[in-house]
């Protein structure tokens, strides 16, 4: 069962402002399209107000816009679709200014080019993620369609030697209502072209909205449904080869013998590739690749890290938590404020590597030729992708041409380039064109994971049970520090610290460190909700110790913290409103909350559990309440919530990558369990709606939902559990 619920809040939009401080005439730019339609170039918003990053005039267009002859819309745009919804949602931007239908915008994915299409909310690296798609395309796409609609009004208007404040759109055309002309905007595209852009054209009020705030149809649906979309799995290129590859069973072992006589004898295998930690079996379908690799014999080196142990990388973050790390945030006195705190609690947290396990494995077709190279591929930083084929056929940039395709699941896997980087180096030694892909087990041992956390907490209380000071100090590894060098700054970077700092509660003493340590034998990336999802464990779920040490309700005990936070107040409140929190429940069956403030939207829930006398636990219910600014489309808001939850319970009860003698031993959905249908719990999302601007939907739901779940596990059984995944041997009943 899941509901989806709506609440009103009233505020007053700002529609004078630009987002970051730029000005519309370095957002907008129009010319004539080939055809002759209009082509209006928009340059989405740098961070920091930064729009001098640009050069010259400061305008450097990253998404663009073109009205055909025949009226279509079509945007292209530097975001990619893997579920989320992003292109209904980026289409719904543009159609409700522009005044025209929904199922009239066409959206296509924009062509590798970093100049181009450079997304500067990350870095300038044309990529997706981090839950600001919305967040970056909200004004400007907003403000193109309102200028675009402007020029073709001016355009109809001169045509028929009218007032253009006499003429309204509506529905793809321009009308004259006085004298019941109407044209379409097709045939203006070529007049509109011509004029100015109007940099002055006002922005609707959130009152006049037609689209926006609708549960719009997904424009990706049907495709789906009938099969005709196109995931980076089903590319078929003529003459195409499938290939699946064994690699190094050890992170930076190597292939030292191979024996594929046997392999060479099974029907269909067309070839066998030897790479230097790697080995790939090349036929003409699936089936015989398969059986083929199932046939080599390969002995490996397996290298430096032959030996090693997750307990060996814990104990290396733990002690790493005993020195002093760079300084993430600090308010007040720390040292002087826990001397005269009258109660002092401390704890400590660990979090496991994951694995992303997406729906569709790793995947890359590549045909490699004397003077270019071809990839069709799902991937989340497509620049990157044609940028290492480059680099690995030693070919021109402009001689790799990318096809970028949707993509079913990402989670942060497809930002990385590695199976890339892999087909390419396959593909190298075949004729033709080769898909390679990885298989499950592959696909899970072979991943580059959420990084390993531990985490050292502290608080202290006064006399009434309230937190004066609170002392976080956690090591792990950091993916910007490899991925987006410039942004890890002074030893720090977002997707470690974000859901530790900045939190939403009234703390007059607050002192955050963070540890680099990057594990050795393993490597690590960005996951869903990459920070959070390990620092708002730590803190909701130590929240909900200062709350128990001060014999207080968790839910008052955060209220009481909350003046200063209005939108995070009135999410908790609804939360727990709405999961009847207080309300007595049977015995072993408990209620946890979590709130917070990441990705610019306020979430609270409330998980309902239940807790079986052998340890196994069931997640009963879930009560989601969201701020998330502006919605553009709650359907779409709803089933990331859905999604996310699910995903974060996942991980909650079962999500854990181990190593031993230098392999991860889980291989598959046996070993790396997933949420089963008949696990899911019933889920409400009540949303509040306002006029600011949109919050990230992407993530949050994945980092709110684990603390919600082991706090209603201590509700339900009072036992603390401080390290994920669950483990249900200690939540077992004395017999």
């Amino acid at each position: 069962m899941i509901l989806n619920h709506i609440t009103s809040r009233n505020r007053d939009p700002d529609q004078s402002g630009l987002a970051n401080g730029l000005s519309r005439r370095r957002l907008l730019q129009a010319g004539v399209a080939i055809g002759g339609g209009l082509l209006l170039s928009v340059s989405l918003p740098f961070p920091n107000g930064g729009a001098e990053a640009a050069g010259g005039d400061g305008f450097v267009p990253n998404a663009f816009i073109r009205i055909d002859g025949d009226g279509q819309i079509v945007l292209t745009m530097p975001y990619v679709e893997m579920g989320q919804g992003t292109y209904t949602a980026i289409s719904m931007l543009i159609a409700e200014e522009l005044e025209v239908e929904l199922k009239q915008v066409r959206l296509e994915h924009a062509p590798p080019n970093e100049k181009l299409y450079g997304n500067p909310l990350i870095g300038g690296v044309q990529a997706t993620g981090n839950s600001n798609a919305i967040r970056g395309a909200w004004q400007p796409l907003r403000q193109a369609g309102a200028a675009a609609r402007s020029m073709l009004v001016s355009a109809a208007a001169r045509r028929w030697n009218v007032d253009p404040a006499s003429c309204r759109a509506q529905s793809g055309e321009v009308l004259h209502p006085s004298t019941g002309r109407h044209i379409e905007y097709g045939a203006l595209a070529a007049d509109a072209a011509r004029l100015p852009v109007p940099y002055d054209v006002a922005l609707k009020r959130p009152a006049d909205f037609k689209l926006i705030g609708t549960p719009a149809k997904r424009l990706d649906t049907p495709a789906k449904v009938n099969g005709t979309a196109v995931f980076g799995i089903d590319a078929r290129p003529p003459g195409v080869k499938i290939a699946i590859l064994a690699q190094s069973p050890v992170f930076g072992g190597r292939v030292k013998s191979v024996d594929d006589a046997a392999a060479r004898a099974v029907k269909g295998v067309r070839q066998i590739v030897r790479l230097d930690d790697a080995v790939a079996v090349v036929a003409d379908h699936m089936g015989a690749a398969k059986k083929g690799l199932a046939a080599l014999v390969i002995e490996w080196d397996d290298g430096p890290h032959a030996k090693l142990t997750t307990k060996r990388i814990a104990d290396e973050l733990e002690t790493a938590t005993l020195n002093p790390g760079a300084v993430a945030q600090n308010i007040g006195d720390i040292g002087k404020a826990l001397a005269r705190s009258v109660t002092r609690v401390e704890a400590t947290y660990e979090v496991p590597f994951l694995a992303h396990a997406t729906m569709e494995p790793m995947n890359c077709t590549v045909h490699v030729r004397k003077d270019g190279c071809e990839i069709w591929v799902g991937n989340q930083a497509i620049a990157r992708a044609q940028a290492t084929a480059a680099k690995t056929t030693g070919l021109p940039l402009d001689k790799v041409v990318v096809h970028n395709h949707l993509i079913g699941g990402g989670f942060g896997r497809r930002l990385e380039i590695d199976g890339v980087t892999r087909a390419v180096q396959i593909a190298q030694h075949v004729d033709g064109p080769v898909k390679v892909v990885w298989t499950r087990e592959e696909d899970i041992q072979h991943d580059m994971y959420r990084p390993y956390f531990f985490h050292r907490i502290s608080a202290g209380l006064d006399k009434k049970g309230k937190p004066i000071a609170l002392n976080h100090r956690f090591a792990g590894s950091s993916i910007l520090a490899r991925w987006l060098a410039p942004a890890f700054n002074n030893g720090l970077g977002p997707d470690t610290t974000e859901g530790a700092i900045d939190l939403v509660y009234a703390l007059p003493n607050l002192h955050v460190e963070y540890q680099r340590v990057e594990p050795p034998g393993i490597p690590t990336t960005f996951w869903r909700s990459p920070g959070p999802s390990h620092n708002v464990f730590v803190t909701e779920s130590f929240m909900d110790e200062l709350a128990a040490a001060a014999k207080q309700d968790a839910v008052a005990y955060r209220r009481a913290l909350l003046d200063k936070s209005p939108r995070a107040k009135a999410v908790l409140e609804l939360a727990a409103e709405k999961a009847g929190w207080g309300q007595s429940l049977p015995e072993r069956v408990g209620r946890g909350v979590s709130l917070q403030f990441v990705f610019g939207t306020y979430m609270a829930q409330v998980a309902e559990v239940e807790v079986s006398k052998n340890g196994e636990v069931r997640v009963r219910r879930v009560f989601c309440a969201v701020d998330c600014g502006t919605v553009v489309n709650p359907d779409t808001v709803e089933a990331q919530i859905q999604g996310a939850i699910i995903f974060g319970i996942t991980a909650a009860l079962y999500g854990e990558i181990t190593l031993k003698d230098g392999r991860v031993q889980q291989t598959n959905f046996d070993t790396y369990q997933m949420l089963r249908m008949n696990e899911a719990p019933a889920i409400e999302v009540h949303i509040v709606q306002n006029s600011e601007p949109p919050g990230g939907m992407g993530e949050p739901g994945t980092s709110a939902i684990i603390p919600a779940v082991t706090n209603a596990i201590f509700a339900a059984t009072g036992k603390r559990l401080r390290k994920m995944p669950v483990d249900t041997t200690a939540l077992r009943q004395p017999a």
